[in-house]
């Protein structure tokens, strides 16, 4: 089973904080053998079609199309062109290069599970989230589970992440399964675990087990974290997912069993994707952690508030 997130990006080493400490990278499962995907001929180009934040592309023309209220916002056109494809026993896997980015797109649905912009180092989605982690945890380790490796390497500067930094800080890679006791775990435990697991578009079932998460938070240090791409939320009673709630997403009513009172959440505006990620331990004080990010993160820090009972 293949799982993907976008490299944990070079936005960690900005002026308000230090990557000093050393991350951890697993998968969900061991590596599969990939076969080669057969793509259409030049006049018939692969017909990737996702809307809401994801891609639409046809011809040579590549659409980022984006829902705004009740009107769908149609960004610039960018050229584009597929530079690696496969299919796995578990995933299709695109890579597709324009001037501005290079997208990863996965599943049969070809959603976009990472971005690299190339004129920023944000995406405006839950990735950026994931650079708001290190001040509220501590110093030690931080683990990422959920990642596509050897491509991400080659395409998306992840080998340039595995060379030690002047402050010390380096990107070390473990492949194996992350659901594992021994696997994935190290002496004295991770800071904190980014949690992006993902197939056929969806959150893995384990996630939304409560225990699940009780055997992983074994994997921690104390006052160690998670943050969890939970993604999209299910349909309120009126038949529309608008609904704030965090109790219409599966993976956090797991992670809430598992920790209750222990459990923060927010939901991705609509322009972003609208998935929810969550944070677990106490909700730290928005105002210092605000002043630790970049400023790009310091709105966005503020968006988060703890479950209650009530749905809130």
């Amino acid at each position: 089973m293949i799982s993907s997130s976008i490299p944990y990006p070079h936005s960690l080493c900005s002026s308000k904080f230090r990557c000093s400490t050393t991350l951890h990278i697993g998968v969900c499962s061991s590596s599969s053998s990939l076969y080669s995907y057969s793509l259409p001929s030049a006049a018939t180009p692969p017909q990737i079609t996702k809307f809401h934040g994801c891609i639409a592309a046809r011809g040579k023309t590549l659409h980022i199309q984006l829902k705004a209220a009740e009107n769908e916002v149609e960004h610039e056109e960018e050229d584009f062109q597929v530079v690696w494809a496969v299919e796995s026993n578990y995933n299709h896997i695109v890579i597709l290069d324009t001037p501005k980015s290079r997208l990863l797109l996965l599943d049969s649905c070809h959603n976009v599970h990472s971005m690299l912009n190339k004129e920023s180092k944000w995406t405006g989605s839950y990735w950026d989230e994931f650079a708001t982690l290190p001040p509220v945890v501590p110093r030690g380790p931080i683990a990422i589970f959920g990642l596509l490796i050897d491509k991400s390497r080659e395409y998306f500067g992840l080998r340039d992440l595995e060379k030690h930094t002047r402050d010390g800080g380096v990107l070390n890679i473990h492949i194996g399964d992350v659901f594992s006791p021994e696997a994935a775990a190290i002496s004295g435990g991770y800071a904190g675990i980014i949690v992006d697991l993902f197939a056929q578009g969806k959150v893995l079932p384990q996630l939304q087990q409560a225990a699940t998460w009780l055997e992983l938070y074994d994997k921690l240090m104390r006052e160690g974290r998670f943050m969890v791409n939970c993604g999209a939320g299910e349909k309120g009673h009126d038949g529309s997912s608008t609904d704030g709630s965090w109790k219409l997403n599966a993976t956090i009513r797991a992670l809430f069993e598992a920790f209750p009172g222990q459990v923060n959440w927010k939901k991705m505006p609509q322009s972003a994707g609208e998935n929810y990620v969550a944070l677990t331990g106490f909700l730290p004080d928005l105002t210092t952690w605000s002043a630790a990010v970049p400023d790009e993160l310091n709105s966005s820090v503020n968006e988060w508030r703890t479950c209650n009972m009530h749905g809130s």
